[in-house]
């Protein structure tokens, strides 16, 4: 381990709950705390020219992952030169998707996040390492496989074009810009040159890996994370 000290800034709704997580690393002398909005707008700092600029990672606690908690999570993962630990409640299986999809380096359950759990995590998301829970990691293999076979399903049609498991192909992201300029699934076809089957399969098979619920919904999704 370097003698670099990593930067922490800790996020949470609940002041009591912040407070919990910094008193358990106020004490580490291999954590320094760092004021929530430094993550984001300040630049990693250097006591030094010469000095190493120290890992930035941003603790972040939830209950759940709801729409708010899940816009900060992803304006966290998001920043430069910084990596995000979350500490959650409960995950179901589309939110333990979504922070995988944000890139998050580690979790822990909050029933099971003691000082010396929640600092290993630290440091392992400062490495750029991964950190789950067993029961998580049996729960999101499951979740890629069925997912992976629904791509599969969808894919004979698709020119076997490669589609990742997360996020959103090309080809998938054409399909629903036409969707949110008004065409119809005819219309899609023969503005891709795609047969409407190959149209609904891409359809299908985005709605089905990002539990999407209609046409509109995509839309939404592909606007909010900036695809369109």
């Amino acid at each position: 381990m370097s003698d670099t000290r990593i930067s922490v800034a800790v996020h949470a709704t609940d002041p009591l709950s912040r407070a919990g997580v910094i008193s358990h690393l106020q004490h580490q002398p291999s954590v320094e705390l760092v004021d929530r909005a430094e993550d984001l707008s300040q630049p990693p700092r250097t006591t030094h020219e010469a000095a190493p600029a120290p890992e930035r990672v941003a603790v972040m606690l939830v209950d759940r992952l709801d729409d708010l908690a899940g816009t900060e999570l992803r304006r966290l993962a998001r920043a430069a030169e910084q990596r995000v630990v979350l500490i959650a409640r409960e995950l179901r299986e589309p939110e333990l998707l979504a922070v995988v999809e944000c890139g998050v380096r580690a979790i822990l359950w909050r029933h099971q996040a003691t000082p010396q759990k929640l600092l290993r995590a630290v440091h392992s998301a400062a490495r750029g390492e991964g950190e789950l829970p067993p029961d998580l990691i049996n729960r999101l293999m499951t979740q890629l496989g069925r997912l992976r076979l629904s791509a599969l399903d969808s894919s004979p049609s698709a020119g076997g074009a490669l589609v990742p498991t997360l996020g959103m192909a090309p080809r998938e992201v054409d399909v629903v810009r036409l969707i949110a300029e008004g065409l119809d699934t005819k219309q899609i076809s023969e503005k891709l040159a795609y047969s409407e089957r190959t149209v609904k399969n891409v359809l299908h098979a985005l709605m089905t890996r990002l539990q999407l619920q209609n046409r509109a919904h995509a839309v939404a999704y592909a606007l909010r994370e900036g695809y369109i």
